[in-house]
Parts: C-alpha cells; sequence; structure tokens
C-alpha cells in the first residue's frame, strides 16, 4: 500500500538517485560504526546506508512507516517522538528514550568527533531547530552529523557574524560544533516537493569549544538578539546591569556583530561574578 504524506509530521519524503547518492557519499558510513537516522520515511537513505553499516538504528514517529521498518532484518527501530529519544549511548550501539545526558568534550573542527555515534537524517522541517538543540547536549557522544533542513536554516547555522543569517541558533550550534553546509537540494528531489530549497549540512563536535553553562550561554544570547536592530545597551546592557555585571563588554554594538567567542567569554565572565 502506497504511503500518503502526513502534513503534520512535515513528511517530504527524498526520491532523486543522484541527491541521494550524493548524500551517501558525504556521510560516508563504513562497516560497524554505530549510526542513528532520524525520521528514515520510506527508506530512501535508509537502505543504502545500512547496505554499507550492516546494522542501523532508526528513529520514526509515524506508526505505519514504524511497522514496514521493523520488516527489515538490519534494522532497529524506535517508534519515537525524535524529542524524546536520549541519543547518549547504552553499551555499544543502542539509544534509549528518557535517560539523562550531559555534555562535555567532542572533536576538533574539521575532524571526527570524539564520540562514537554518528546522527544523519532528513529532519522535519517544522520543528528542525527544536531537533538541533535537543541534541547538543548529547554532542559528547557524538563523532559527527549530517541532516537535510531548509536552506534557510542551514544559511542561518553557518552564518558569520555581521551578517542578516547571523542569529541565536548561529551562535548556539557554532559554539559546540564545526559546520559546513556541504549539499544543495532542490524542491524537486522530493516527493511531494517542498516550497522552499533545502541544504545537507555536516556539524562536527569541536574539541576546542569554551566550557561555559549551556542554558545560561541560550538565555544571554536571547536576549541580544530580541531586538537585534537595536544596541546592545538597550537589551543585553540592562539585563546585564539587573544582574549587577561589573566587567567590560561593548554594548555599543547590534547582537549580530558580536563573535561566538564574546558571547561565551561573557557568560563564563557572569558565572565567574556569582
Amino acid at each position: 500500500m502506497k504511503h500518503i504524506p502526513r502534513k503534520r509530521f512535515g513528511q517530504h519524503f527524498l526520491a532523486d538517485p543522484a541527491i541521494i547518492d550524493a548524500i551517501v557519499r558525504a556521510i560516508d558510513p563504513r562497516p560497524g560504526q554505530t549510526m542513528v537516522e532520524i525520521g528514515p520515511g520510506l527508506g530512501a537513505l535508509t537502505q543504502p546506508l545500512v547496505e554499507r553499516l550492516g546494522r542501523l538504528t532508526v528513529i520514526e514517529l509515524d506508526r505505519d512507516l514504524a511497522a514496514r521498518l521493523r520488516t527489515h532484518p538490519q534494522l532497529e527501530v524506535i517508534e519515537s517522538d525524535v524529542l524524546k529519544v536520549d541519543f547518549a549511548l547504552t553499551g555499544k550501539a543502542r539509544v534509549a528514550i528518557k535517560k539523562e545526558a550531559s555534555p562535555g568534550p567532542g572533536g576538533a573542527p574539521g575532524q571526527p568527533g570524539s564520540g562514537a555515534l554518528r546522527i544523519c537524517g532528513n529532519l522535519p522541517y517544522n520543528i528542525s531547530s527544536p531537533i538541533l538543540f535537543h541534541l547538543l547536549p548529547f554532542a559528547a557522544q557524538v563523532q559527527d552529523q549530517h541532516f537535510m533542513l531548509q536552506k534557510e536554516v542551514v544559511d542561518r547555522m553557518v552564518a558569520e557574524p555581521a551578517t542578516a543569517d547571523y542569529g541565536r541558533l548561529s551562535v548556539m550550534l557554532q559554539w559546540r560544533y564545526w559546520m559546513e553546509s556541504v549539499l544543495f537540494v532542490p524542491p524537486q528531489a522530493f516527493e511531494p516537493p517542498p516550497r522552499v530549497d533545502s541544504a545537507v549540512v555536516r556539524m562536527v563536535p569541536r574539541e576546542d569549544f569554551a566550557p561555559v553553562d549551556a542554558d545560561r550561554l541560550s538565555e544571554l544570547v536571547q536576549v541580544a538578539f530580541s531586538q537585534r536592530r537595536k544596541l546592545l545597551r538597550h537589551t543585553l546592557g540592562r539585563w546585564l546591569d539587573t544582574r549587577g555585571f561589573a566587567g567590560a563588554f561593548d554594548v555599543q554594538r547590534r547582537a549580530e556583530e558580536v563573535p561566538v567567542a564574546e558571547y561565551a567569554g561573557l557568560t563564563r565572565a557572569l558565572a565567574a561574578s556569582d
């Protein structure tokens, strides 16, 4: 029976063989590696991945698709909302639901992370940012991540300071990952075609990231970009004043002009002043 794409799950199934092959080559799966695919759908990426890996864990919310996937002898299927899945490794090659995990050192920029887990997937565009933030605390367990996303989101992820795309998503992810856009994917590569362009991003956990509290960094950055057209003295400056911060930080700039390292440094200085 043909599966009807469900709008509530944001389902757009990859169907272009050339694009599928390009994505698999970008991921470069090797036999015996531990990999999790998010949102396998009809298995367009799943089959070439599992052929190279030998075994693959997939996370699928749609119960009909999950039932189909369970018939594949080389797949371990987790039928769940990905936002409820704990990606900390339990044993050699499993992920679990609703466990605790804490962040730690990852890998050097441009090199595989020190973790054992590789993650990939065509993420539902309607919840792509929540998924990326959900994965952030598990970076210590991750070697790398390859995701298909709306191109607009990928542009924001990899944006440089002092550009229109640079924002909270850029800061929070660049703090923890080295990232690059590796492949452009047009709408016609999907069935049904989305109304937006897509792209594949590679994310490698950084070894050189600043060891600051992620929640505090997130709060600080959210305040900074709450009124991005105004100088920071109107937003972040006032927020710092309410916390009695007496350190040096130039608030005569806009949020988009501040590099990631400065946001991390301010977070560290705030923690030291508590």
